[in-house]
C-alpha cells in the first residue's frame, strides 16, 4: 500500500502531466509537454488544431505528436488552403515531416527551424509529424511555431520570385481594396533593405481598414499612422512624392504589400468602375 506521501506526491505529479498538456479555449494552440511521454518514448500524441492561424509550444519533446490542422468549415474552397508555419528561431529537439497516409516527407530538420524561416505546404499533403529526436537530456528543448492557413493562390505567389512585383491589373486593383487585411492611403518615408527583404516606412493618412494592428495611431488628435511593409528585395522599391494606396496580407504580425497605386490613379478607375457599375465594393474616396 502507498504511503499518505507517496500517493499525494504521485497525484500532484499527475496533475502536473495534465497541466503540461493543453488547448488554448479557442483550439487554435496548444502547449504540450514531453513529460507526458516520460518512460514511453514511442508514444504518439494526437493533436487537433481548428482555426485559421495559432501556434504550438511542446517543451521537452519526446515521442511524436501528429498535428491535424482541420479549419471549423465543410466549404469545398477548404481542400485548396495551404498550411505555413514559421517556427521559433530557438526551436530545437525535433524533426518535423509531413505525413499522408502513414507516408512520411521531411520538411523541416532540427537545424532548419533555427532560421525561423516561413515554410508552406498544401493541406492536402498531410497532417504535420513531430519526431523527438532521442536524447538522454531533454531539458531546455523546446519545439514552437506559428502557423497560418492561406489560400493556394497567396502561396503560389509567394514563392514565384516575380510575382509579387508585377503590376496588378485593373480587375486586382479593386478586388484588393474590397478583400486584403488592410487598406490605407498614404506615403512612403523610408526603405530600408533586410536580409530578405526590404521594409517600407510609411506614413498613413486615412486607414479604411486593418485585420491587426500593423499601423500605429499617432495620437487622438493627430488623424494618421505609422507603421512598415514588407516587400521582397528584388521590386527595388523606391521612397518617392505622391499619395500611394497601400493594400495587402498580413502574414505572422507582419505586413506585405499586394496592390499599391498610386491615389490619384486609384481614384481615376474606381470612378471609372463606379460609372459602369462594376465596383466589388463602395470605398468611401471623399
Amino acid at each position: 500500500m502507498l504511503s499518505p506521501m507517496l500517493a499525494s506526491f504521485l497525484l500532484l505529479l499527475h496533475l502536473c502531466r495534465i497541466s503540461f498538456c493543453q488547448y488554448s479555449s479557442d483550439q487554435c494552440s496548444w502547449k504540450g509537454s514531453g513529460l507526458t511521454h516520460e518512460g514511453h518514448t514511442r508514444d504518439v500524441e494526437q493533436v487537433y488544431l481548428r482555426c485559421s492561424q495559432g501556434s504550438l509550444e511542446w517543451l521537452y519533446p519526446t515521442g511524436a505528436v501528429i498535428v491535424n490542422l482541420r479549419p471549423n468549415t465543410v466549404s469545398p474552397a477548404a481542400a485548396r488552403l495551404s498550411v505555413c508555419i514559421k517556427p521559433s528561431k530557438d526551436s530545437t529537439g525535433t524533426n518535423i515531416y509531413l505525413d499522408r497516409s502513414g507516408k512520411l516527407r521531411l520538411l523541416l530538420r532540427e537545424q532548419d527551424q533555427a532560421q525561423g524561416k516561413v515554410h508552406c505546404f498544401s493541406i492536402r499533403e498531410g497532417a504535420l509529424f513531430i519526431e523527438a529526436i532521442p536524447r538522454t537530456d531533454i531539458s531546455r528543448r523546446i519545439t514552437a511555431f506559428q502557423y497560418e492557413l492561406v489560400n493556394d493562390r497567396l502561396r503560389a505567389e509567394s514563392q514565384s520570385p516575380g510575382a509579387p512585383c508585377q503590376p496588378c491589373t485593373d480587375a486586382e486593383m479593386l478586388l484588393a481594396v474590397c478583400t486584403n487585411d488592410f487598406v490605407a492611403r498614404g506615403i512612403i518615408k523610408r526603405v530600408d533593405p533586410e536580409e530578405e527583404c526590404s521594409s517600407v516606412s510609411v506614413e498613413i493618412s486615412r486607414l479604411y481598414r486593418q485585420k491587426t494592428h500593423v499601423f500605429v495611431s499617432g495620437g487622438v488628435r493627430v488623424r494618421s499612422w505609422t507603421g512598415n511593409i514588407k516587400m521582397p528585395l528584388q521590386c527595388r522599391v523606391k521612397s518617392g512624392e505622391g499619395e500611394f494606396l497601400f493594400t495587402g496580407t498580413v502574414r505572422f504580425g507582419e505586413a506585405w504589400m499586394g496592390c499599391a497605386p498610386r491615389y490619384k490613379d486609384f481614384l481615376r478607375l474606381y470612378h471609372e468602375a463606379q460609372v459602369q457599375g462594376i465596383n466589388p465594393c463602395h470605398v468611401d474616396t471623399d
